[in-house]
Formats: C-alpha cells, structure tokens, sequence
C-alpha cells in the first residue's frame, strides 16, 4: 500500500469523499498537504492525484514547485504506477525535448530518475542524482527522500533474493562501511555475513514447489478406449 488512509486528517478525508474535490477553493489546502508530506514522510497518493486534476481544470492556480514535489515523493514508492499517473496529469508539453522552460526541464530529470529506478538501475540512478545540483534542488524539500529511496531497492531486493554479495549491495544503496551496516542490520534487520548480505526468508523469496495437477474425469477414458478397439470402416 502506498498510503495508509488511517493516517489521512480528517478535512482531506472530508473533501475526497464530497464534489469539494473539484472545488478550486480547496487547491491551497491541498497544497499544504503536499507540503506536510514532504516534512513528514507521509505519502497520500489520491491526494496529489486529485491536486493535479484540478491543475488540468485551473492552469492559473498551478504552483511548479508543488507539481515536482508531488512526483518526487510518487519515486519514494516505486515500483508503484503513482509516478506514471501523476505524469498523465500534466500539461503535454512538460515531458517536451529539448525542455522548453525550467519547469519541463524538471519533470525530464525526475522522469529519467524513474526510468533507471523500473529498470533496476540502482547505481546508475545514484550516479544520475548526484551528476547535477538541479537534483538536488527537486529533491530537497523532500525529508528523508535518499533513505526512502533505498528502502524501497531493499524492500524489492528482498522480493527476489536470499543473499546477495555486500560490493553489489554497497553500488546499490549507494553506502558504504558504517553507514552501510548500519542500514542494512537497522533498518533491513539482515545479517552482514562476511562479504555477502543475509535476507530472511519471505513469502516472496521463498522457493516454492508448484504442483500441476489434471482433473480427468473416468467417463474420458472411456471413449479413448472404446476408439482404440473400434475397427475402422
């Protein structure tokens, strides 16, 4: 789940659940709302969503900064689809190249982070986010984004792997010595074995017998033997 809506306060509840979702009057308290999640590390998926609808319907009261900052936070919960909607919701010519503003120039670099994030190119996506000081103004009013990032490569790591050598690991999380183990026993819970990382077993990495099974009912069996002593004619 990308969002627990137990956590959701109640008057953003109030407005997805009523038409003030289409009220522009309401543009502003969900801005704010993007901002809370920013500082505190939430994320509220049908929230941004509903921000950037009422963008598509009111381009005047389209703020670029809550706009980036809503697809930074959608790349704190890939592998989810959230990145690719929230870009469905934006104006045609912001995924345009060459960028013809700064703003499309933005949405083109948080783009190719997403890109190298579903394609499971963790060392290459580091590598991306620290070659440009534009990264790092997208990224920093979101609280905590690097260690978000690499829970969700730990996390899907761990729906694929029983063990996997620390080098490998290090170029993924993008860590190293203390800072590594740190994360990796803290707040993973493996176990650091020598030069090779130990993941628990789960449901996920766990191997699994699959069974195939035929239901072939008596009277079936029955015709093919009676064809196989009918004569032909």
């Amino acid at each position: 789940m990308t969002f627990d809506t137990s956590t959701r306060p109640e008057h953003i509840q109030g407005i997805l659940s009523s038409l003030d979702r289409y009220n522009p009057e309401t543009v502003t308290i969900f801005q704010d709302y993007v901002q809370q999640q920013c500082e505190n590390r939430t994320y509220d998926s049908l929230a941004n969503l509903a921000l950037l609808k009422l963008y598509q319907f009111n381009p005047h009261l389209t703020r670029d900064e809550t706009i980036t900052n809503i697809l930074v936070k959608a790349l704190t919960v890939f592998p989810s689809a959230d990145f690719g909607l929230c870009l469905h919701l934006l104006p045609a010519n912001a995924l345009t190249e060459p960028p013809i503003d700064p703003f499309a120039e933005a949405v083109l670099k948080l783009f190719s982070l997403s890109r190298l994030l579903e394609a499971c190119e963790y060392r290459d996506f580091w590598m991306t986010l620290d070659s440009d000081d534009l990264y790092a103004d997208l990224v920093t009013d979101c609280a905590g984004f690097e260690e978000l990032i690499r829970l969700r490569i730990a996390s899907t790591i761990a729906q694929s792997n029983r063990e996997i050598t620390r080098e490998l690991l290090e170029g993924w999380l993008n860590l190293v010595g203390d800072g590594f183990d740190s994360f990796v026993k803290g707040s993973c819970g493996w176990a650091i074995e020598g030069d090779v990382v130990k993941i628990p077993l789960n449901k996920e990495n766990e191997a699994k017998t699959t069974v195939t099974r035929e239901n072939v009912k008596f009277d079936q069996f029955q015709r093919v033997i009676k064809r196989a002593y009918e004569q032909p004619a």
